[in-house]
């Protein structure tokens, strides 16, 4: 089964495609992950995002296009992949489908606004050795400091409320119309998101067999 995972920054997207994955027994394919894959191992792609990253600049659409279309040749690929973080804008749905690649459900995981932000902003990390906590749901026993190794927790810059509220805005002028695209389709599947994992990972199952 071909997916792609929709969804605003904060909605769950990668614990959702971790569980398809141990279900369906395909890879999940981040944008990002394997942009750093290619550069890493100097792929013909790799080599061109590297000279835009090094620049400064953001990586063109066809860099990336090519990237994953490298990716989705691989063996693992055969019985079926998970995109997540592409496509992110309706030329690069429409490059998908120039590659002839068929995608058969597309998950859209909704969450409101409001609570994807206080997900966020709420969120605290351990430098030095990475655990993660946050201000209402998983408080730390003492304020501030990690459990785990006794260092200070910190707020990064992309969980701050300010930029918090970039990113929906980008999302929503930028990626939302996917789903107008693929609904037309007739294979986008809208899962509202949970406070509870598991009830949204049940949901998300539930679209898959729909």
């Amino acid at each position: 089964m071909n997916l792609i995972l929709l969804g605003a920054p904060g909605a769950g997207k990668g614990t959702q495609a971790e569980k398809i994955c141990e279900k369906l027994s395909i890879p999940a394919i981040s944008t990002g992950n394997i942009l750093r894959e290619a550069m890493a191992n100097e792929t013909e792609m790799g080599l061109k995002a590297k000279s835009f990253v090094e620049a400064g600049n953001l990586v063109p659409d066809e860099v990336v296009i090519g990237i994953i279309n490298d990716r989705l040749k691989e063996d693992d690929c055969k019985n079926g992949f998970i995109l997540d973080g592409f496509p992110r804008t309706i030329p690069q749905a429409e490059a998908l489908d120039s590659m002839g690649i068929g995608i058969d459900k597309v998950i859209d995981i909704e969450v409101p606004d409001d609570k994807i932000a206080s997900r966020l902003s709420g969120r605290r990390v351990c430098l030095k050795c990475g655990a993660t906590y946050h201000t209402l749901f998983k408080k730390p026993k003492a304020d501030g400091i990690c459990d785990s190794c006794g260092d200070k927790l910190v707020q990064r810059k992309d969980d701050m409320p300010e930029t918090v509220l970039d990113r929906l805005k980008t999302y929503h002028e930028q990626t939302e119309p996917l789903k107008g695209f693929y609904e037309k389709k007739g294979i986008l599947r809208v899962v509202e998101g949970q406070e509870d994992v598991a009830e949204t990972t049940a949901l998300t199952f539930k679209a898959l067999e729909d």
